[in-house]
């Protein structure tokens, strides 16, 4: 990889890390992420979901996207809608500050009760919530540039240094 590719590969993660701080919604970089995906994205979300396991992250995910997962050998305890089961549900669990970042890709006119009430209680408590596949893979980079400890600022001569 040139230099040039590794600033962009780099700047990336950076980028969405900033973008979301700027949100004021700092991207977690351990704890717990909640799933609830439609199953055109399930296969999208495997992949997302093995990288945020191999940061040692948790995943709690709705009944269809945690068997999805299970099945492909990606441990995830079920928590449940906000209408579908006892409690506590998914937003009981935000509320309580056990959920640090949402990847939520509801499709449908009975996702609409759960995700307004999902988007209204990340606000409410500074969670990311991501709704799209390409969000999140963008938000595991961010999480990755945290990680591994590349937010900083360079300024445009220092990047020159370095040929580009």
């Amino acid at each position: 990889m040139d230099a040039f590719q590794e600033i962009l590969t780099e700047s990336v993660g950076l980028a969405i890390a900033k973008a979301f701080a700027a949100a004021g919604n700092q991207l977690p970089v351990e704890g717990t992420v909640f799933m609830s995906v439609s199953d055109p994205d399930k296969p999208a979300a495997r992949e997302i979901a093995r990288h945020l396991k191999d940061m040692r992250f948790e995943i709690v995910a709705t009944e269809g996207t945690a068997k999805h997962l299970e099945e492909e050998g990606i441990p995830a305890l079920h928590v449940y809608k906000v209408g579908e089961g006892p409690r506590p549900h998914v937003v009981d669990i935000i509320k309580n500050g056990g959920i640090n970042l949402i990847i939520n890709t509801p499709v449908g006119r009975t996702s609409r009760v759960d995700d307004k009430a999902i988007r209204t209680e990340a606000v409410s408590h500074g969670v990311p919530c991501v709704t799209t596949m390409e969000g999140a893979a963008a938000a595991v980079d961010g999480i990755r540039a945290l990680r591994d400890g590349i937010l900083q600022v360079k300024s445009l001569q220092e990047y020159h240094r370095t040929g580009i």
